[in-house]
């Protein structure tokens, strides 16, 4: 069975969004994947200069096949959720595809990270398993 290479964009400030997540994919029979995010208590989060930082995401993010992005409201006014997209367009001789999230409950999300998604989903689990297993 194929393991999935995975590159979740989140804002450190809405963490448990990111953990629900990880957490509906590890419950999903017959699917595996390796998370190459960076959460909070990750060493890169204290990394210097923005230019070091988005080095070390690049690096992080290299190995992936796909790039999941938690689509919230909150994505709309995140520097590093534009670079993060970027990198994921730009950043690699192949561009990254890149599936939007929609949170579970959310009455509003991110125009910009729709608009620049491959694939945008809702918060239901073969929604997204079935758009990772397309686009990875």
């Amino acid at each position: 069975m194929r393991t999935h290479q995975l590159f979740v964009s989140h804002s450190w400030s809405y963490s448990g969004q990111y953990e629900r997540l990880i957490a509906l994919l590890r419950s999903r029979s017959y699917f595996h994947f390796r998370d190459y995010s960076v959460p909070r208590h990750d060493p890169i989060h204290g990394t210097g200069t923005d230019v070091q930082l988005r080095e070390a995401i690049r690096r992080q993010m290299a190995p992936c096949g796909v790039v999941l992005i938690l689509a919230g409201i909150y994505a709309t006014y995140s520097k590093w959720i534009d670079k993060e997209i970027d990198l994921a367009r730009n950043g690699f001789s192949e561009p990254k595809p890149i599936i939007a999230i929609e949170p579970w409950g959310s009455q509003r999300t991110s125009t910009r990270v729709k608009a620049a998604a491959d694939r945008a989903v809702g918060w239901n689990t073969e929604s997204i398993v079935g758009a990772i297993r397309e686009l990875s």
